[in-house]
């Protein structure tokens, strides 16, 4: 069984920063993949950014030049740098993990963005 807990969302004024983390615990597994994706009110789940094992990237349209994933693999935990907030950033943030064993996709239980003056 793998966990992934996420943290770092809040409140936080238009053009301001904050930083998610979200790390993966339990017994022996291989990621293949590590993403973040947001739904906000009323929208469907959208997807932010990854980054693959290998560290290739994507995001976005919406993000880039805004949003910066990074990972630390010795700690199993993915990262979204996110500069240059806007209202429309505000959603439920949630961590990916595209396992390659098990093999699966894990969810975190989502962290909140707010972005309000």
């Amino acid at each position: 069984q793998v966990q992934l807990v996420e943290s770092g969302g809040g409140l936080v004024q238009p053009g301001g920063s904050l930083r998610l983390s979200c790390q993966a615990s339990g017994r022996s597994f291989r990621i293949y993949a590590m993403g973040w994706y947001r739904q906000a009110p009323g929208k469907q789940r959208e997807l932010v950014a990854t980054i693959t094992r290998g560290g290739s990237t994507n995001y976005a349209d919406s993000v880039k030049g805004r949003f910066t994933i990074s990972r630390d693999s010795a700690k199993n935990t993915v990262y979204l740098q996110m500069n240059s907030l806007k209202p429309e950033d505000t959603a439920v943030y949630y961590c990916n993990f595209k396992l390659v064993t098990p093999v699966g996709d894990y969810w975190g239980k989502g962290t909140l963005v707010t972005v309000s003056s």
